[in-house]
């Protein structure tokens, strides 16, 4: 019983909504908590390009703060939540984005993973219809098996004769 309660109480801190853990510090926080939810949500879609899979809002890294304020910079500004990210995707390069553009660049990116399971499906039918059409061989007959130990004895027979001609 002891064991069932510490494994649930390591699953629940695992498992613990990573909200709670922001990486952005005091002087990064809008005053005006409109254009703060903005910039949370809009950090939250922005990948990290030092961490790389995780969000510019929970790194602590320091590309990730100057992102932060990059994206709070243009939202003052007046840009709307696709400018901030055309902007990023522009300075940075589609990578920036968790959900990138579909476009012809990232035709692979949205559309790769489903190929690469199609080809995956598309082999395992090829396998397994190959070997359902596999026949088990049947044992051999009596006059076969003795045909078969009579080649074995020749061979045998011009095998030693070979090898005691060259000793």
């Amino acid at each position: 019983m002891r064991g069932l309660f510490l494994f649930a109480a390591v699953l629940l801190i695992f498992t613990a909504n990573s909200n709670s853990v922001k990486a952005f510090e005091p002087d990064e926080i809008l005053d005006d908590p409109a254009l703060e939810a903005r910039a949370r949500e809009i950090s939250k879609e922005v990948r990290c390009l030092v961490c790389q899979n995780e969000p510019i809002d929970s790194s602590n890294a320091d590309l990730a703060k100057e992102l932060r304020i990059v994206v709070r910079e243009r939202l003052v500004a007046g840009d709307s939540d696709d400018d901030v990210k055309s902007y990023l995707s522009a300075r940075y390069g589609d990578f920036v984005l968790f959900r990138p553009p579909f476009n012809t660049a990232t035709f692979l990116l949205w559309f790769g993973p489903l190929l690469v399971f199609s080809v995956g499906g598309v082999g395992l039918i090829f396998f397994y219809r190959g070997n359902k059409n596999l026949k088990v061989a049947k044992p051999l007959s009596p006059e076969e098996e003795a045909r078969f130990n009579q080649l074995l004895d020749e061979d045998k027979k011009t095998k030693s004769s070979d090898s005691g001609e060259t000793s």
